[in-house]
């Protein structure tokens, strides 16, 4: 490609690695239409099923998810390089433990001994490349070297297979699924720019409901789930096609190259609409938006990390060349991009 690659900051810090695991094996959408009802929200293009999504097990954690996206990294990498982690940043959509986050256990299980680790829980959608900018951050101020980065999504098999909720017509988008990065204080595979903004005019416009007054952590009948309405999936589609285009062509420009001449797009994956919308805004060939939607459904946060894992493995992300990520959060409360010349390993 040619551009002008900006000067780093310094020291570098690059993403040399990512991996991902998906649990169990692939559910399939009969699963779901064997109990839906008919409702007008199931004709909303945001809510068209994916081919397949896989679920965890109710007695699977999300220490155990991490455990294994993290296995091939030992395998590549060595297993004292990852015990030998400086910075540990999680982000589990489901807290198995909703009184404390999972950094330290994942630590324990990894043998490692990290001086910092944060369990980051806003980022949503977007937390990969918000954990990276984080992580960068540290890494830029300090003599730590390297950094873990794990987004964890959880939430499908539990909360989408409610009885009441499966019913629902957006139960069948999700799909669960474990995407780790590591990153590494030089120049081998630089980040080239993030942009990390928050919005907070939209913050509180998701709402998590047990369908009653009762709350979530009160005995009573109800079954939580997020809660749309018409109205508002209509706000959520407005901003999510605007926010995602808009935070990557700042970081295009900031690296001086043409939205249309980045050579792979990578970007959360809430369903098919956004992203033909995405890569159209952007002036992309979809073949160079790759995603996992119809093999995974709605990742959340470990969408982009899949996604860069699937691709990778295929070797159809060369190196040397400039990868862009880009997603929102929630309902629109936060939306980040990131841009990496990749020269991750097989």
């Amino acid at each position: 490609m040619d551009f002008t690659e900006p000067t780093l900051r310094t020291p570098p810090v690059s993403l040399v690695d990512v991996a991902g695991y998906l649990p169990g094996e692939p559910v399939g959408t009969e699963y779901f239409t064997q109990f839906s009802r008919s409702e007008r929200m199931a004709k909303n293009v945001m809510f068209r099923a994916p081919k397949a999504r896989h679920h965890v097990d109710r007695d699977e954690t999300a220490v155990d998810m991490a455990e294994r996206a993290v296995a091939p990294l030992i395998e590549r990498h060595g297993a004292q390089e990852i015990s030998n982690i400086d910075i540990l940043l999680t982000h589990t959509q489901l807290p198995t433990n909703p009184i404390m986050g999972c950094g330290p256990e994942v630590a324990r299980r990894l043998d490692m001994k990290p001086r910092w680790v944060f369990d980051v829980h806003n980022g949503g959608c977007a937390a990969f490349v918000h954990m990276m900018w984080l992580a960068r951050t540290i890494m830029q101020s300090t003599d730590a070297r390297t950094a873990l980065i794990v987004c964890t999504q959880n939430c499908a098999g539990p909360v989408f297979r409610q009885p009441d909720i499966r019913k629902l017509a957006q139960a069948p988008v999700p799909g669960d699924g474990c995407g780790v990065g590591l990153l590494v204080k030089n120049n081998s595979a630089p980040i080239l720019d993030i942009e990390c903004r928050t919005y907070p005019e939209f913050a509180g416009d998701m709402d998590f409901s047990t369908g009653s007054e009762r709350k979530y952590w009160e005995p009573g009948e109800g079954q939580g789930c997020v809660s749309f309405s018409e109205s508002k999936v209509a706000k959520v589609f407005s901003r999510g096609n605007r926010l995602v285009p808009e935070v990557a062509q700042v970081v295009c420009k900031r690296i001086g190259v043409k939205s249309r001449d980045i050579d792979t797009l990578v970007t959360n994956q809430p369903n098919r609409l956004f992203l033909r919308n995405w890569h159209d805004a952007l002036e992309l060939p979809p073949e160079r938006h790759p995603d996992t939607f119809d093999q995974c459904g709605n990742l959340f946060a470990a969408g982009i990390p899949i996604t860069l894992d699937a691709e990778n493995r295929a070797g159809r992300l060369e190196n040397g060349s400039v990868v862009l990520m880009s997603a929102f959060a929630h309902a629109g409360d936060f939306a980040a991009a990131a841009a990496v010349r990749w020269g991750a390993a097989r």
